[in-house]
């Protein structure tokens, strides 16, 4: 086993996973299941902001910076090192950054902090890495347990949305820049949204769905996998857990119709209403409405039966590259 620390800074999240790999005698990654070692999340909307500005607000990234910090203590204490020690010199470690930072024309602030914090410098992906890293963290050994493939991936970020199609290897993916926190800075001004302000992130999705439809063989996909935190808050409403739990939610299959209804729910509902549901993080109450309309028209335009709820993401696909 090889000891990897994966961090994935998007436009609502920064997330840390440390993992025991199964590696071959090469090194490379061999059969086996992974160990998860520490898997944290924050909300630290590190994009707020950047679809107007075009900028990084120094307050968002000093809350992404304390978050790294404290991520970065836990790399060096699961790697053996003493305190003070940069997490680069005690395991393999890759920061991705996706949405945000590729929009924002001061990106190098927020690189020059990471370097400072963890010894690497951080990758800046294109959406078609973006997109692959998805697919692998999310699909590895998913067809074992039954859904079909070819799969189509989403990954509902908070700036943008991953298309992938594949089954054993990426045949096609496009990332387009709608995602929860993106289309509620750009169109919510009530809460709840008026009709108005749907239609128009109906309007966004759409688009951004033809635009997908000309990359990617969508309709070649059998079986719809859905990932990142609007989907597993969805599911977790679906499902009716009394708390937020990855272990139920994981490989969950959500029937296309509760996926319309729970959408439908969250826009209708107040702050104060969706911030009592037991699944609901704290950082998502306000987003959480436009993230479940992105999947929900997915669903409708493919027809798909049901969604595959995947807790293994983008953040898993680091992890695996790293070996």
């Amino acid at each position: 086993m090889t000891r990897v620390a994966a961090i994935d800074c998007g436009t609502n999240s920064v997330r840390l996973l440390i993992a025991d790999l199964p590696t071959g005698p090469s090194g490379g990654a061999a059969l086996g299941e992974p160990v998860d070692v520490e898997r944290r999340m924050e909300i630290v909307r590190l994009g707020q902001g950047v679809d107007r500005t075009g900028k990084l607000a120094p307050e968002a990234l000093e809350r992404t910076f304390a978050a790294m910090r404290g991520y970065a203590k836990l790399i060096v204490e699961h790697g053996g090192g003493a305190a003070g020690a940069r997490p680069a010199d005690v395991m393999p470690v890759r920061v991705v950054a996706t949405s945000a930072t590729r929009d924002a024309s001061n990106r190098e602030d927020f690189a020059a902090g990471v370097r400072e914090i963890f010894g690497v410098d951080p990758e800046v992906v294109t959406g078609a890495e973006e997109a692959r890293l998805s697919f692998t963290g999310a699909t590895r050994g998913l067809a074992a347990l039954g859904p079909e493939a070819p799969f189509l991936v989403v990954d509902i970020g908070g700036g943008s949305t991953e298309f992938v199609v594949g089954a054993d290897a990426v045949d096609g993916a496009l990332s387009v820049d709608i995602g929860c926190v993106r289309l509620t800075e750009r169109h919510i001004r009530q809460d709840p949204p008026e009709e108005s302000a749907v239609r128009a992130m109906i309007g966004d999705i759409e688009a951004a769905m033809d635009r997908v439809e000309e990359a990617v063989p969508v309709r070649e996909a059998r079986s719809l996998v859905g990932l990142a935190g609007s989907v597993t808050t969805v599911a977790g409403i679906a499902l009716g857990l009394p708390e937020y739990d990855p272990a139920a939610i994981h490989h969950s299959r959500i029937p296309a119709e509760r996926v319309h209804e729970v959408s439908a729910r969250l826009l209708a509902s107040t702050h104060e209403e969706r911030a009592a549901i037991p699944v609901m993080h704290p950082g998502r109450v306000d987003v959480i409405g436009a993230g479940a309309l992105i999947l929900d028209r997915i669903v409708r335009r493919y027809g798909f039966a049901e969604v595959v709820v995947s807790e293994h993401d983008i953040l898993d696909g680091i992890a695996w590259s790293l070996v």
